[in-house]
Order: C-alpha cells, then sequence, then structure tokens
C-alpha cells in the first residue's frame, strides 16, 4: 500500500474483504442453486480442493454459511447458507443481471423464473420510498464518507 494512502473505512471494502474473492462467489452461488455437497461445488465452479476449503472455511466462520454432517461413517458435511449468506443472493441476481446486459446480451446462459411468472429482473430500490436507490443516491454521511 502506498506511504500516502488512507483508505476510506467502507462496507462496500469490507464485505469485498469477505466474499469479493471469484471461488467465494460462486460457492454461494452453488448453494443458491441447492448445490450443498463439496464435491459438487468443485465440479460446478471449477475451484481446486484446496481453495475452496479455505474459501468455505471463511464463509463459515464469518456467518455466512454452516455446515451439517449427513455421514458419520466417514464423517461428511453438506453446505447451507445461513440467512445472511441467503442475503447475498440479492447482490448475486444484481451481478448476474449486469452480465446479462454487458457480457451475454441477447443471451444469457442463466434465467431464473420469479413466482410471478415472469423472469426475474432484479432492480434496487429505497425501501422508504420505492425509487429505483442509485438514481436517489447522494450526500454520503458516515465515518466513511469524504469526497476528496
Amino acid at each position: 500500500m502506498p506511504k500516502d494512502a488512507d483508505p476510506r473505512d467502507c462496507s462496500i471494502a469490507d464485505t469485498l474483504g469477505l466474499v469479493g474473492e471469484r471461488w467465494s462467489l460462486l460457492a454461494i452461488r452453488e448453494l443458491s442453486y441447492g448445490v450443498r455437497r463439496f464435491d459438487q461445488i468443485v465440479r460446478n465452479t471449477g475451484a481446486s480442493r484446496d481453495i475452496l476449503t479455505s474459501r468455505l472455511r471463511k464463509l463459515e466462520a464469518n456467518g455466512v454459511i454452516r455446515r451439517e454432517r449427513y455421514s458419520d461413517h466417514p464423517a461428511r458435511y453438506e453446505y447451507r447458507l445461513t440467512p445472511a449468506g441467503l442475503e447475498l443472493c440479492d447482490v448475486l441476481l444484481v451481478l448476474m443481471a449486469w452480465g446479462d446486459r454487458h457480457l451475454h446480451a441477447g443471451d444469457p446462459p442463466v434465467r431464473w423464473q420469479h413466482s410471478c411468472g415472469e423472469t426475474v429482473n432484479p432492480l434496487v430500490i429505497c425501501r422508504h420510498c420505492g425509487n429505483e436507490a442509485r438514481r436517489g443516491a447522494h450526500s454520503p454521511t458516515g465515518r466513511g464518507a469524504r469526497t476528496a
């Protein structure tokens, strides 16, 4: 880090420190698809076993996933999202929509159907007024807010 660096105190940076690495997000994706077993997560993500083990341990230690034993002899576990992990599924849907628009325009590799019957098209809105969040976001406050 440069000597004159003064990193902004920021929940985005802190969150990326936990889940911002490719294999962590892909493991969360697999869990959101209902894939629970280690070997299946390895196969579907392409992660090496040692890297995936490291990422899953970090996610478990930080309350994003939990392990549940499904076999005693030998001891085997499957993984499940915690409530905090389930919240990250919304983030993945928004990332997927961005990729569908900017990387796979016209031919997205995966589409999700919503319970309303339509294809999921996520939109982040302000809980208070119902308007799009990014269009009305201004005037940051808090310990990490600085404009220069």
